[in-house]
């Protein structure tokens, strides 16, 4: 079985490359997209910090129904609500202080708390473990559109660097 301790450490060791994506990135090209029908850079970024705020902030508001009526709606209480015009060094920063946060906050949660299940949006039951998980696994989905976006502009993602100076 998962611990919570292991997907909470996995989570503090995937946000750094997000941070590390957008302080990289040239400040003048937040509006870059990969195709025209998705987020741009800072649109990623910025959706990044607020999904992975919002949706733990839910856990711990002891919310167990993600999918009744009125719920999408009900999620922007626990919002960080970022500046959609924030400059990227303001969303790098947001992306660190948010996650670090709830990491803590989550640290201290016990066993029976974790097992506790909770209805996704979707309908499909999980329990809590499961649902950072996801919020883990979302999290990286979008971590590798900033990645294609560094490729696209001729920049190496900071995984990609690690991985080349252990060589």
């Amino acid at each position: 079985m998962v611990r919570p301790e292991f997907v909470l450490e996995s989570w503090r060791q995937v946000r750094p490359y997000a941070v590390e994506a957008v302080q990289e990135w040239p400040a003048s090209e937040g509006a870059f997209r990969l195709a025209p029908e998705v987020m741009t850079f800072a649109e990623i970024a910025r959706h990044i910090a607020e999904a992975g705020h919002t949706l733990t902030g839910i856990l711990l508001s002891g919310e167990t129904d993600y999918a009744r009526p009125g719920f999408r709606e009900e999620m922007k209480l626990w919002s960080p609500s970022l500046a959609a015009d924030a400059p990227l060094a303001t969303l790098a920063v947001d992306l660190e202080r948010l996650a670090a946060t709830r990491i803590e906050e989550l640290r201290g949660q016990s066993g029976e708390w974790w097992a506790g299940m909770v209805k996704k949006w979707s309908g499909e039951e999980m329990t809590r473990l499961e649902f950072l998980q996801f919020i883990k696994e979302h999290e990286l989905t979008h971590l590798a559109q900033l990645f294609a976006c560094m490729r696209l502009k001729g920049l190496t993602p900071p995984t990609t660097r690690r991985r080349q100076a252990k060589k």
